[in-house]
């Protein structure tokens, strides 16, 4: 099987800097498995609300995951300094897919690449059509 090679920060529209922490780090010396998904939340969690999407309080758009996935391409784990680069690969009706890589310290090329579908919901819970509003800023992220 042909592996896809990493991406490089060309690749991606967004960024943000994320440090990593002793406690990141696992048995082996590099980031636990669930830190890298942590990081990829943290990184689209702080995009949505720079863009004012209200993700929290009564007013919340709320987006639920339905699916996410990590491909690992190099070790990463403390005392790195971590850049994430993010884009959006599909905008449906209700959904959209983030993909998200994590790039070490001043590497071109990344160490991890993830992605997370998120659906909109009402308030009964159930997938409803994105805003217009936010579909144009999710767009500005779209590849």
């Amino acid at each position: 099987m042909t592996r896809t090679p990493p991406g490089t920060r060309a690749d991606y529209r967004a960024f943000r800097t994320l440090p990593t922490r002793w406690q990141d780090n696992d048995e082996y010396g590099h980031l636990n498995n669930a830190t890298y998904y942590a990081l990829f939340d943290t990184a689209v969690s702080l995009w949505q609300i720079e863009q004012g999407i209200e993700i929290r309080g009564p007013n919340a758009t709320k987006f639920l995951v339905v699916e996410s996935g990590c491909r690992y391409h190099a070790e990463l784990g403390f005392p790195d300094i971590l850049t994430a680069g993010i884009r959006i690969a599909h905008i449906g009706t209700s959904s959209f897919r983030y993909e998200i890589a994590l790039f070490a310290n001043e590497s071109d090329t990344a160490g991890a690449e993830g992605f997370f579908t998120q659906v909109h919901v009402g308030t009964d819970g159930r997938p409803a059509p994105l805003s217009e509003s936010v579909r144009q800023t999710l767009g500005q992220l779209s590849v």
